[in-house]
């Protein structure tokens, strides 16, 4: 059985441990933000003795813990005893400077301070990461780096070799009566299709019945939209990759959110997935 892969996610904070740890779960780790250190090594314990095992885990640990940040020496060390897992730990950092203009253009608080970032507080910071950094895998410097540089990064470092297998496609289907899923980058009305509502013997059924979704696809528009709505994604799949972007939303509609818009995410569902790639599927209107 492959070992479990953990990677502990820390570093300065505005450095970017938050777009690594959105990197990490396109890319289909289980992540958890700000776990006291302590509870981590249970947290893979009781996952390995699962039936329901988790493969890839990050962590994101860092001065937010507080008191509980300093039993992370001690859970580096069990961690790297422990036999059933593949360990890594990521250091992120960046210069000063860099630091301060970050926390001044998103005027959050630093989590030393109640107040704004400045040099003596990251510096302060630096000193209680000084251990750790030593401990790191892979140190990453942010400084010159944009979020996709990042991401090519972590790719380079972590990745499959495989960019396209680790895109995840989350696809909706949705009804327009009630709305337009707001986080849909690319909405599909799927009104032009034949309607089965209007044949009695499938008006009650759902599109996840097997004669809707006959009826459905068996028109030749609706075969010629499959068809070229694949190909163009398979089109632009790199192109997100190469931008940083590791994940996409498609929704699809119909009037009720019942027949056509269901039948259509199930297949496109399966030839996404047929494609390599991951897929999540939800219907809105079938709660």
């Amino acid at each position: 059985m492959d070992k479990m892969k953990v990677v502990i996610v820390t570093g300065l904070s505005g450095a970017g441990k938050t777009h690594a740890a959105d990197w990490f779960e396109d890319h289909g780790y289980y992540c958890v933000d700000n776990m006291p250190p302590s509870l981590i090594l249970n947290f893979v314990e009781l996952t390995a003795m699962s039936g329901n095992r988790i493969d890839k885990a990050a962590f994101v640990v860092d001065v937010r813990g507080g008191e509980f940040f300093h039993d992370f020496s001690n859970c580096i060390e069990e961690l790297e005893n422990f036999d059933g897992i593949d360990f890594k730990i990521l250091f992120i950092e960046a210069s000063d400077a860099t630091l301060v203009k970050r926390y001044n253009e998103t005027r959050r608080n630093h989590p030393l301070s109640t107040g704004a970032a400045t040099a003596e507080i990251i510096q302060k910071e630096r000193v209680t990461l000084e251990e750790l950094r030593t401990h790191a895998d892979y140190i990453i410097d942010t400084t010159r780096l944009k979020v996709a540089g990042l991401n090519a990064e972590l790719e380079r470092i972590f990745g499959s070799g495989d960019s396209e297998s680790s895109f995840a496609i989350n696809i909706a289907s949705f009804g327009y009566k009630y709305g337009i899923p707001t986080e849909a980058d690319m909405v599909f009305d799927m009104r032009f299709i034949p309607n089965p509502y209007y044949v009695p013997s499938l008006k009650k059924l759902t599109g996840n019945n097997k004669k809707v979704s006959q009826y459905v696809m068996k028109h030749h528009i609706s075969q010629v939209f499959i068809r070229h709505l694949r190909e163009m994604i398979n089109e632009m799949v790199p192109y997100y990759i190469k931008e940083g972007k590791y994940h996409l939303n498609i929704a699809f509609g119909c009037t009720g959110g019942q027949h056509r818009s269901v039948a259509t995410a199930n297949r496109m569902a399966e030839i996404f997935k047929e494609d390599g790639y991951r897929v999540n599927l939800e219907h809105r209107q079938l709660k």
